[in-house]
């Protein structure tokens, strides 16, 4: 598995809520800072841009500028991370309506840009595969705690019925 493949990871959690209220959550850009270890900050730029600041114990603090890419409300919430055309990273939520429930899934793929990763992999491109492989486990264990997370909430926004 290597970088210039665009490796990519989902995680899907089915909720006990509607797909509005799911929604609510997932088009919230800074409810994944709630249950993520990484992102720690959201703000936006305007109403297609916003900054995310993370953290990592291996490579410290930085900030990425990203835009939405797709905003389907009820559906699909979407951006990547710096150049839209050129990316490092493509993120993305999606929604589908299981009855009375909504199966929530999370999705991104790394590349094609080079990204921070790109450092750790030019410096032991030996290691590249394993480089790789370690950081979608990350990204995996993140992802799979923001559903969970947003599960959470969402099913704890509902009422018992009467």
């Amino acid at each position: 598995m290597k970088y210039a493949d665009g490796p990519s990871v989902e995680v899907q959690a089915l909720i006990d809520a509607p797909t509005a209220a799911v929604w609510a959550l997932v088009s919230d850009i800074s409810t994944p800072t709630r249950f993520s270890e990484e992102l720690q900050e959201v703000r936006w730029l305007d109403d297609q841009r916003f900054v995310g600041r993370s953290s990592h114990p291996a490579i410290g603090e930085w900030e990425t500028t990203c835009t939405v890419t797709a905003c389907e409300p009820g559906s699909v919430f979407a951006w990547v991370v710096g150049d839209r055309d050129f990316p490092s990273a493509e993120w993305r939520f999606t929604l589908e309506p299981a009855g009375s429930r909504t199966l929530l899934r999370q999705w991104m793929r790394m590349g094609p840009a080079p990204s921070g990763l790109s450092i750790a992999i030019e410096a032991r491109p030996d290691k590249e595969e394993r480089i790789v492989a370690r950081r979608l486990d990350e990204h995996r264990a993140n992802m799979q705690t923001t559903v969970d997370g947003i599960k959470q909430l969402a099913e704890a926004r509902q009422t018992p019925a009467d």
